[in-house]
């Protein structure tokens, strides 16, 4: 129950966050300023903080402290995965392919002894039949 406020709260806060940044003004032209010769200096303090910039602050904090929370409150709930949920179904072994009593390793070995390529017997039937071929 906790922690759905929390996150709700979180992504409220995100979301306010992301506007309050947009609406603010830059400062003046930014880090091209230092090199226009720019009375403004890029690093420098700017006077009192506007409204913009403290509520931008306050939202961050709020942002950081439920990212944490949510954090701890998962932690201390000790949710599972949903990978522990799956239930482990033994595999069985694949079945052989219907290859037709066609052993490759076979050739492999009979075509090591003679010196010649390797070549199953269906291949050897193919070639047959273009040899007879005219």
């Amino acid at each position: 129950m906790i922690s759905t406020i929390v996150l709700v709260l979180h992504v409220f806060v995100a979301l306010v966050l992301i506007v309050v940044v947009l609406l603010q003004s830059g400062k003046g032209a930014g880090m091209g300023a230092g090199f226009g010769g720019s009375s403004q200096t890029v690093f420098g303090s700017r006077g009192p903080a506007s409204f913009l910039s403290k509520f931008t602050t306050a939202a961050a904090i709020i942002f950081m402290l439920t990212s944490l929370s949510l954090s701890v409150i998962s932690s201390k709930i000790g949710r599972t995965s949903i990978v522990d949920t799956i239930q482990a179904k033994p595999s069985a072994p694949a079945a052989p392919a219907a290859s037709g009593g066609i052993d490759p390793f076979k050739a492999v070995q009979e075509a090591d002894g003679k010196g010649t390529p390797a070549t199953t017997q269906s291949e050897q039937k193919g070639q047959q039949t273009q040899n007879s071929k005219p």
